[in-house]
C-alpha cells in the first residue's frame, strides 16, 4: 500500500525583474492580480517578470514502511517538493494523496519559539505535530535523551547552537511516532555523531514497516545507508527513481567534471586521462596493475611546483595520496612550457564502481596553485588472485578496497 502518492505535481513561481524607474504595484493591483491567476487556467506572468517552474509534472509512489532519498543539485526543486509534502504550501498543478500523521524536519527550529525553554519547545512542538499533552509527557524523557541538551533543557532555546537546536528538533519529530517522517539536509548541522544516531532513528523508525521516511541530503554515504531507492531530480524535474546505487551513480555522472576548468596564477592543468604502458586510454582498471597517470600541465617555470593528486570515488571519499613531490623530490621543469606528465601507478585492489582522480599542482609543497576536481574518472573493476564465484561491489557497503588474506588456519583450543 501507498503511503504517498504524487501525480504530476507542479509548482510555479513569479519572479520580477522591476526596473529601477518602474512604478511601484499597489495592493489594488496585486489583490487584482491575485484574482485573476485564481480564475485563470492560462495565468501568464505579469509585464517585467517571468514563470519560474519549480517542479514539472513530478509523479512518484512510496509504500509503506519505506525509505526515499531524494538527490539532485542546488536548486533542482527537492525542498519545493517536501514543502508541498508538509502541505506548507500548496502546488500549483497535480495532487498529493498521504496516508497517515505526517512529521517535517525541513529547517533548523522550525515549529520552534526563540523565547520559550527547551522544555517547553518540546510540547509546543509536539502540538503543532498533532500530539496530545498525554502522548508527548509518555515519551518526554525519551526525547531528552536521545538530544542530550538535558542539561540546558529550561534555557531559551534563542540561546542554543544551530547544533543543540537541530539536535532538540529531530528528537522531537523522530520520537512522537509520526506514520511519514520528512527530514531536509538539516541534520548536515550536527556533528557526526549525533549524524549516526540520526541515521539509526531513521533506520529504526523504518525497519518495522510501519512508517515512512523521506529523506534528502547531499551525502551520498548516508544515502547509501538508509535509501532503498532514490527520486534523482534535475532541474524540477524526474530524471531516474530506481535502486540508490544507480541513482547515486547518475547524478554523480552528472555531477562530475572531466574536463579541468580554469588555471591557476603559475600553472593549468588541461587534460588527464588514464592509458596504459602502450599509452592507449583507459576507462576500465585492474588493481595490482601498473597504469599511467597522463596529465598536460602548462607552466611558467616557478621553482617548487609539482603535481598531485587525491584518488576518491564519486561521492568524494579519499581513499589515497598521491605526491611525487613529496615521496621522491619530483618537480616540473624550471622553465616556462607545456608539458606531458606520465606518472606511473599500482592501483589497490578496488571493489568494482566508479573512481577518480583529483588533481591539482602545488607550490613549495604547501601552497595548490590550480586545483582539478575529478580530472579522470575510470571503472574499476575486481580481478581476484584466487578461484571466487562473488565479486565485492561498492553498493554492497563492504567498503572500497579489496583485503585479501592467505589461506586461514584453525586450530584447536583449549
Amino acid at each position: 500500500m501507498s503511503t504517498i502518492s504524487a501525480e504530476n505535481l507542479g509548482k510555479d513561481y513569479v519572479l520580477s525583474h522591476r526596473d529601477n524607474d518602474a512604478p511601484y504595484r499597489t495592493l489594488r493591483d496585486s489583490i487584482g492580480g491575485w484574482f485573476r491567476k485564481s480564475k485563470s487556467t492560462n495565468y501568464s506572468a505579469p509585464r517585467g517578470s517571468e514563470i519560474f517552474h519549480a517542479l514539472h509534472d513530478v509523479s512518484f509512489d512510496v509504500k509503506q514502511g519505506e525509505v526515499l532519498g531524494i538527490i539532485g543539485h542546488n536548486g533542482a526543486g527537492k525542498s519545493t517538493l517536501l514543502k508541498i509534502l508538509s502541505r506548507i504550501t500548496e502546488p500549483t498543478r497535480g495532487k498529493v494523496r498521504l496516508r497517515g500523521r505526517v512529521a517535517s524536519l525541513l529547517e533548523v527550529g522550525t515549529g520552534f519559539h526563540g523565547e520559550l525553554t527547551g522544555r517547553e519547545n518540546i510540547f509546543l512542538n509536539g502540538a503543532i505535530l498533532g500530539m496530545s499533552r498525554t502522548e508527548i509527557r509518555a515519551k518526554f524523557d525519551e526525547i531528552v535523551d536521545f538530544s542530550g541538551v538535558e542539561k540546558f533543557l529550561d534555557t531559551p532555546v534563542k540561546r542554543y547552537s544551530s547544533g543543540m537546536y537541530v539536535r532538540l528538533a529531530f528528537a522531537v519529530a523522530a520520537h512522537l511516532d509520526p506514520e511519514i517522517l520528512i527530514v531536509d539536509e538539516v541534520l548536515a548541522v550536527g556533528d557526526q555523531e549525533f549524524q549516526q544516531k540520526c541515521l539509526g532513528k531513521m533506520r529504526d523508525i523504518s525497519r518495522g514497516g510501519h512508517r515512512t521516511v523521506l529523506f534528502v541530503s547531499h551525502n551520498m554515504a548516508a544515502m547509501r545507508q538508509l535509501s532503498s531507492r532514490c527520486l534523482y531530480l534535475l532541474r524540477g524535474r524526474v530524471e531516474c527513481l530506481e535502486e540508490t546505487s544507480l541513482a547515486i551513480d547518475r547524478y554523480t555522472r552528472a555531477s562530475n567534471r572531466t574536463e579541468p576548468q580554469g588555471c591557476g596564477t603559475h600553472s593549468a592543468i588541461l587534460r588527464t586521462r588514464l592509458t596504459n604502458a602502450e599509452g592507449m586510454a583507459l576507462d576500465t582498471c585492474v588493481g595490482d596493475e601498473t597504469v599511467f597517470l597522463e596529465t598536460l600541465v602548462r607552466s611558467d617555470g616557478l621553482p617548487g611546483l609539482t603535481l598531485e593528486g587525491l584518488l576518491t570515488d564519486l561521492c568524494g571519499t579519499r581513499i589515497g595520496f598521491l605526491s611525487p613531490g613529496h615521496f621522491r623530490g619530483w618537480t616540473l621543469p624550471n622553465h616556462p612550457g607545456t608539458y606531458l606528465c606520465r606518472l606511473p601507478i599500482t592501483l589497490p585492489r578496488l571493489a568494482t564502481g566508479k573512481y577518480g582522480f583529483d588533481i591539482w599542482t602545488n607550490i613549495g609543497g604547501t601552497t595548490q596553485d590550480h586545483y582539478a576536481v575529478d580530472a579522470v574518472v575510470f571503472d574499476a573493476a575486481t580481478r581476484l588472485s584466487f578461484p571466487a564465484k562473488w565479486e565485492m561491489r561498492k553498493e554492497y557497503s563492504a567498503g572500497f578496497l579489496v583485503l585479501e588474506s592467505g589461506p586461514p588456519t584453525c586450530t584447536e583450543h583449549g
